[in-house]
């Protein structure tokens, strides 16, 4: 998975799939089948011991599945800080965004390219003016910005941290391209808890006023902390901070397992019964 700073993105298209997507089997079997509720974390057979929802997936991701029935290639831009570049992670293909890549060709079973636009460090107000060149000069069919953290822990202002995560919905609403928001992550040394949340809270009203999915990486790490404090740092890498493998992997295979929720395609059995009727009409 190749990374961009601030000119145009590299990327290259999954051509092996990692066979130790635990959820795959499952999913893969229903690659034609119509995604409509998220799936539960123990139905597709990845908990990662978070089974309660990280999801609102507030509408159907309907421009892939168009993609997807023509059999054309996807094209997913992952944008934000540290999380999204990999820090922590022991090689560049395990990183979420790379990971990510790799489970949705598996799932869908068709070309998929996830384009890693992370900057460690990034406070908002920077993404989202690379957010908006991307958008402008790139043709994306989903964006996922996770962004947050780096505000929430810095001091900067709650109105200020609301008003650029409305410009970049602004900018992905205006260019037609669907986005997922992607929220803070928890971690053991969290110094203004309220605040932190607030922040939290923030990007979870914002997908919710502007029909945005949210997926909470703050629910779900904090479900590893309150099922052991063992597991969430089994997540961590040695700063105790940033993910390392484990939690990427995790990650990675849950925020596919929540898209494929929302991708729409028609069953071979819908196909079949649509045909019948055109012939029985004529």
């Amino acid at each position: 998975m190749e990374q961009i700073q601030r000119g145009r993105p590299a990327e290259r298209p999954c051509t092996k799939p990692r066979s130790a997507v635990r959820f795959a089997g499952a999913l893969i079997s229903l690659s034609l089948a119509i995604f409509t509720v998220p799936l539960s974390a123990s139905a597709a057979g990845n908990t990662c011991a978070a089974p309660g929802p990280v999801f609102r997936p507030q509408g159907l991701l309907t421009a892939i599945a168009r993609k997807l029935n023509r059999h054309e290639p996807v094209r997913i831009l992952a944008i934000g800080s540290s999380s999204t570049q990999g820090i922590g992670a022991s090689a560049p293909d395990r990183t979420y965004p790379a990971q990510l890549q790799e489970d949705l060709a598996e799932i869908w079973h068709e070309q998929v390219t996830v384009v890693n636009a992370g900057i460690g460090g990034e406070k908002a107000s920077d993404t989202v003016q690379r957010l908006e060149t991307a958008l402008e000069s790139d043709g994306y069919d989903l964006v996922i910005w996770q962004v947050g953290t780096n505000d929430a822990v810095s001091g900067v202002a709650e109105d200020g941290f609301k008003a650029l995560l409305e410009r970049g919905v602004a900018a992905a609403k205006a260019t037609k391209t669907e986005m997922i928001l992607l929220d803070q992550q928890y971690f053991p040394t969290i110094r203004d808890l309220a605040r932190y949340e607030s922040f939290v809270q923030a990007v979870s009203r914002i997908g919710e006023e502007h029909n945005v999915p949210v997926f909470s990486r703050y629910a779900m790490m904090k479900q590893w902390a309150q099922q052991s404090e063992t597991e969430l740092r089994s997540m961590l890498s040695s700063d105790s901070f940033h993910m390392g493998d484990k939690g990427y992997e995790c990650l990675a295979d849950r925020v596919a397992e929540e898209i494929a929720s929302v991708v729409m395609r028609p069953t071979v059995a819908d196909a079949d019964r649509k045909t019948v009727a055109s012939a029985r009409r004529r």
